[in-house]
């Protein structure tokens, strides 16, 4: 019986020791303590609520109290909403509380819109306090005149609340800038009004309206350097004329192409007609002893022509001689 005893005793102090570590668990006491002695009304059974929905009784409770002691009205109800969304209930807090402390105006709702949006909703408070300053990369652009110049400039931008949900980011930021400086330099007539007066460009920029439709409200552009690159206009003129000369040349070897084609067809053509005239020579002693057999011509007709032809080849020899000595005698004056 001493024995049944015993084992019923270390049974139900067993049993005890587990039900109080399940009410431990259910119930923080000490959550629920703090909350009191902070002046935040938790109930047990919202504590109980949030173990059973696998909502951390410490981030919202803790997160309730210091929006409390903040000045800030808000429930557990809407804290407990915005984790279950997956948003992060702490740095929500932290920036409605310096968004408070700076006269920012923004609400519970638009603050977890931001967050879940998928943006630093604290930083973001932070850059509408303190503006933050972003380094464009170097912007080359070309002026009127041919010369690139080399731009880097530096935005200060604030946070636009209202837009953070939907508004564009820095890199648009970025590049709107970067198109703006390209369009005033490009605009100028030469380089060196640009750099005599480089508050020129952060004007015109300015004027362009960049910052709309983002998140950010663009305070001041300046210019912090500006380099002289390469004569772009003169470089394009090379390449231009370059590119003339490698047209005017493929041309001129087409029309010497051309040309030689035409010389080997004249060649051609005097080749043939060269062998017309051998042919109508062959036909010459044929057509004479034809006249023979026909008795057109006699043979004194024919030894004539014989002596006409002699006396002709004699009379071109001594041309030909005279006309060589005529020369010689021309070239022994001129020396």
């Amino acid at each position: 019986m001493e024995i049944d005893n015993s084992m019923f005793i270390l049974i139900s102090a067993f049993a005890g020791l587990i039900l109080i570590f399940i009410f431990l668990y259910f119930v923080p006491v000490n959550l629920w303590i703090t909350a009191i002695f902070s002046n935040v009304k938790v109930g047990i059974g919202e504590l109980i609520g949030m173990r059973i929905r696998k909502v951390p009784p410490s981030i919202i409770v803790n997160s309730l109290i210091t929006a409390t002691k903040a000045g800030l009205e808000l429930t557990t109800n809407d804290l407990e909403t915005h984790y279950l969304a997956g948003g992060n209930v702490p740095n929500v807090i932290r920036a409605l509380i310096s968004a408070d402390k700076a006269n920012i105006s923004i609400t519970f709702k638009q603050a977890t819109a931001i967050d879940l949006a998928g943006r630093d909703v604290f930083e973001a408070v932070q850059i509408s306090v303190n503006p933050k300053v972003i380094n464009t990369p170097n912007v080359a652009a070309v002026a009127a005149d041919g010369i690139q110049l080399i731009a880097k400039a530096r935005v200060t931008v604030r946070a636009n609340i209202a837009q953070l949900v939907g508004g564009a980011g820095e890199e648009t930021i970025l590049a709107r800038v970067g198109e703006g400086i390209v369009t005033s330099i490009g605009s100028a007539h030469n380089h060196k009004s640009v750099l005599e007066n480089p508050d020129k460009i952060s004007k015109l920029v300015l004027e362009r309206g960049l910052d709309a439709g983002t998140a950010f409200e663009i305070l001041s552009i300046d210019i912090a350097d500006i380099d002289v690159g390469t004569n772009i206009g003169a470089k394009l003129q090379i390449d231009q004329a370059s590119a003339d000369l490698k047209v005017a040349e493929a041309r001129a070897e087409e029309r010497r192409a051309m040309a030689v084609a035409l010389e080997q067809e004249m060649k051609a053509k005097n080749v043939e007609m060269r062998a017309k005239v051998t042919e109508a020579e062959a036909e010459v002693p044929r057509a004479i002893s034809e006249a023979f057999r026909n008795g057109q011509l006699g043979i004194m007709d024919y030894y004539k022509m014989e002596n006409i032809k002699s006396d002709t080849s004699m009379r071109d020899s001594i041309a030909g001689s005279d006309t060589g000595k005529d020369s010689s005698k021309s070239k022994g004056d001129k020396k």
